[in-house]
């Protein structure tokens, strides 16, 4: 997109529960859709609404990144009343802002941090069944820890992507997972991920495969023998969608949770 004056940076939260995920698909709702529908009553201009990445059907976001270009001079106060007030109630603006021409919602993303959410209660609470997987077993907490850092680091990850052989993931399946951290939290335990990009449904294999060796599915030295292998048949099963966060992506010299 060319010849556009203005670019405009938004922070979005959303609850992904209703919807086929961020990026736009035929027939089906995503959010993407959504808020670029919203913007254009609001200026009254089409716009192409670019994400820092998809998040999948089920996925929530606390700090999804995303720019769109346009000819008009928004002003950014009432333009954050306006499309709030038009969003649904699971769809919010955080933040928005003008920006460089030349910023990128996605390529100028240097990370990103994903959280998963995990219940360890015996029973789950009606208010967080959306948001957290409730582990039906007994999870070994320390042997997570142990496995979990054998991720950390640059890594081939095809073997916990889907797609491996489309998109990003066949030009490069090359990530550093910078932190891998098991942090306590009311009912369970959470998982947070950072790392200077992930595949597709990288972060839900990879809790997959923990949750495997956690509960003596799988023995902890698999892990290395799983990366060796470049087969996503070798790695565990994805976790469901619904515990998965987007909190933060990153851009070089700031973070965007705040725009």
């Amino acid at each position: 997109m060319t010849g556009f004056k203005y670019n405009y940076k938004l922070v979005i939260a959303y609850d992904g529960t209703q919807y086929s995920g961020w990026q736009i698909q035929p027939n089906a709702t995503s959010i993407q859709a959504i808020v670029q529908e919203t913007i254009k009553i609001i200026i009254r201009q089409e716009v192409v609404v670019v994400g820092s990445g998809r998040t999948d059907a089920g996925v929530h976001a606390l700090g999804q990144v995303a720019h769109f270009k346009c000819d008009i001079d928004i002003d950014p106060h009432r333009f954050f009343a306006s499309i709030n007030g038009l969003l649904p109630f699971d769809i919010r603006v955080l933040h928005i802002e003008r920006t460089s021409l030349n910023f990128h919602a996605q390529h100028n993303a240097i990370s990103k941090t994903y959280h998963y959410h995990l219940c360890l209660e015996r029973v789950q609470s009606p208010f967080r069944r959306l948001y957290s997987l409730h582990a039906h077993y007994a999870l070994n907490i320390p042997l997570l820890k142990q496995a979990a850092a054998l991720f950390i680091g640059t890594h081939d990850f095809t073997s916990f992507t889907n797609e491996a052989h489309k998109g990003c993931a066949a030009q490069d399946p090359v990530r550093t997972l910078q932190r891998l951290d098991v942090v306590p939290e009311e009912g369970g335990v959470r998982l947070e991920f950072q790392a200077n990009g992930f595949l597709y449904k990288m972060v839900r294999t990879i809790v997959g495969t923990l949750l495997d060796v956690s509960c003596g599915k799988r023995q902890i030295d698999e892990i290395s023998k799983i990366f060796k292998a470049t087969d996503r048949r070798c790695a565990g099963q994805a976790a469901p969608a619904h515990g998965l966060f987007l909190m933060e992506v990153n851009y070089a010299g700031m973070s965007d949770k705040e725009g």
